[in-house]
């Protein structure tokens, strides 16, 4: 998924701390951009953003910072209010000694200004905090004096605002290094830091705010980052609609979901597939939910087994097996897992799915727990999947994919990055992990992090609308990965547009649905420019 010359940029860059450092220097050393007018730039900005807001000016203002260009940024930033009419303190945590030289530049023009740079913290009440004191470089966990600080500017009551990146949160990952702080507002540059989307990183970085200083995508030489997220307000990539096209064109999801007392995660999928654009779903299920889906998802057709399930609906037994195998050569995709259970019927079904379909398979829930649990299945499908194959995404969430890679809650949640890339690698497919700011990962290297929804989204059935989404977009032609970072993104928005109505505690999975017509309406009259080249079926088939 890579934007194309020519037309508005729909992608934002997520970088590393590596990435961004070498960024930085092909920018001071391969251009020539001076480390100085880069810091003047990132300062500018920060002190713009607290000249913004009214009620500000003039505010008691401390500056914290530390010896790295993190800390130079903030003692330009000061200066920068002291010039507007700030009373400004510096307060630098560490050993002058061990500045770097931009940073002890900056000290020494403050000195020539005469301002006295505190080498412990100034007793007083301050209204702003500036909160300099490490950047995206910090690799251990804060202790000693630098924790303290931490601990005083969280305390303070002092409106924050962190340079680059709140000091404690780790860059790659947003883990917290020891403890961190939480700032108001952050003001980050260039390009958007991974940890400033991922938790609980994120949820310390208050709001983000994006400035350009002279740092380009030119100094990535052609390498560009890996991951990436959606630009807010930009034209998404949605499949074309061929305007003389039928329900046949924009393709048909066999949904394998549903299982006694579980019919409702069947409807939540059968329903997003449709409301997602796909031109028709068939629901494989058992017959005690026939009545149960044709009242509540009228629109889609059904696939039945049990006692009462031949061909015509009536008349003598099928098992799951045979009904997906006359089912399957219908269907242009292949969504399994949903509410599925994981009887022995449904681990023989899903064991049929994974070996013998030639369709794009979405694999949700039940089906990556039962796959979880058979891990010779499991290595049987990694080497099958070696070679390639049908495409195959699977929408996991924290615990189903913790049982997947057989890995600790805590270790998931820390990286789950990581995670995701080595089994999309080991499976040769797109994997994601549904958090707060949802991850993809796909065989490449690529990785998506989401960061629209909310935390109202966290509510039975949002993971059957999710798969349901995925689906209907596989199944109108788009590539696996472009259609699970997109279905991610526009089940996030839907649940914005449900938390803007009713609330986040009254967002349902229905309400999400009722909600994914407006953003798809709202994505299909944005300018041409967010189509996707993809049409008609595009996997060779």
């Amino acid at each position: 998924m890579r934007e194309k010359k020519g037309k508005e940029k729909q992608l934002e860059y997520l970088v590393t701390a590596a990435e961004m450092k070498a960024c930085d220097r092909y920018t001071t050393e391969g251009f020539g951009m001076p480390s100085l007018v880069l810091m003047e730039r990132a300062a500018l900005a920060c002190a713009q953003e607290i000249l913004s807001e009214k009620g500000r000016r003039g505010k008691r203002t401390l500056i914290a910072a530390g010896c790295g260009n993190n800390g130079g940024d903030g003692l330009a930033v000061g200066r920068l209010l002291m010039q507007e009419g700030f009373p400004v303190d510096f307060w630098l945590i560490g050993e002058r000694g061990r500045c770097s030289p931009e940073t002890e530049k900056q000290l020494e023009i403050l000195e020539k200004y005469g301002c006295a740079v505190w080498d412990h913290r100034p007793e007083r009440e301050y209204d702003i905090i500036v909160d300099a004191i490490f950047g995206i470089g910090l690799k251990r966990p804060l202790e000693g004096i630098f924790a303290e600080a931490v601990a005083y500017v969280n305390g303070s009551g002092a409106f924050v605002l962190s340079v680059d990146i709140p000091s404690g949160v780790g860059a790659d990952t947003g883990r917290l290094l020891g403890c961190a702080v939480r700032a108001d507002v952050t003001v980050t540059f260039a390009f958007l830091k991974r940890g400033l989307l991922l938790y609980p990183g994120a949820s310390c970085a208050g709001r983000v705010r994006l400035a350009q200083i002279g740092i380009t995508e030119e100094s990535f030489q052609g390498k560009l980052p890996a991951a990436f997220t959606f630009r807010r307000g930009a034209p998404l990539p949605l499949p074309e609609r061929d305007p003389n096209g039928n329900k046949g064109t924009f393709g048909k999801v066999l949904l394998a979901a549903g299982s006694p007392g579980m019919a409702g995660a069947a409807v939540l999928s059968a329903r997003a597939v449709l409301g997602a654009g796909a031109g028709m779903v068939r629901v494989l299920c058992g017959e005690e939910n026939r009545s149960i889906l044709q009242a509540a998802a009228p629109e889609a057709m059904l696939a039945l087994y049990g006692e009462a399930a031949g061909p015509d609906g009536a008349g003598y037994g099928r098992t799951p097996s045979d009904a997906f195998r006359d089912a399957r050569g219908w269907a242009d995709v292949v969504a399994a897992g949903c509410g599925l259970g994981r009887s022995r019927e449904a681990q023989e079904l899903i064991r049929l799915i994974l070996t013998e379909t030639e369709k794009p398979l979405v694999l949700d829930a039940d089906g990556i727990n039962i796959l979880a649990a058979d891990r010779a299945l499991l290595d049987h499908v990694c080497r099958m999947r070696e070679a390639g194959g049908a495409p195959l995404i699977l929408t996991p969430h924290p615990g189903e994919l913790g049982r997947l890679a057989q890995t600790d809650m805590e270790t998931l949640l820390s990286d789950p990055v990581s995670v995701c890339t080595e089994w999309a690698g080991r499976l040769n497919a797109v994997v994601l992990c549904k958090t707060a700011a949802t991850v993809a990962a796909d065989p490449q290297g690529r990785v998506y992090i989401n960061h629209s929804g909310n935390s109202g989204m966290a509510t039975a059935g949002s993971g059957d609308v999710l798969t349901g989404i995925i689906a209907g977009l596989l199944a109108q032609g788009m590539e696996p990965f472009e259609a699970a970072c997109l279905g991610v993104y526009l089940h996030g928005l839907a649940g914005d547009a449900a938390a803007a109505r009713d609330g986040e505690y009254a967002v349902t999975a229905g309400r999400l649905l009722e909600a994914l017509g407006p953003v798809m309406k709202e994505a299909e009259e944005a300018p041409p420019a967010g189509r996707s080249a993809a049409s008609g079926r595009g996997y060779g088939r």
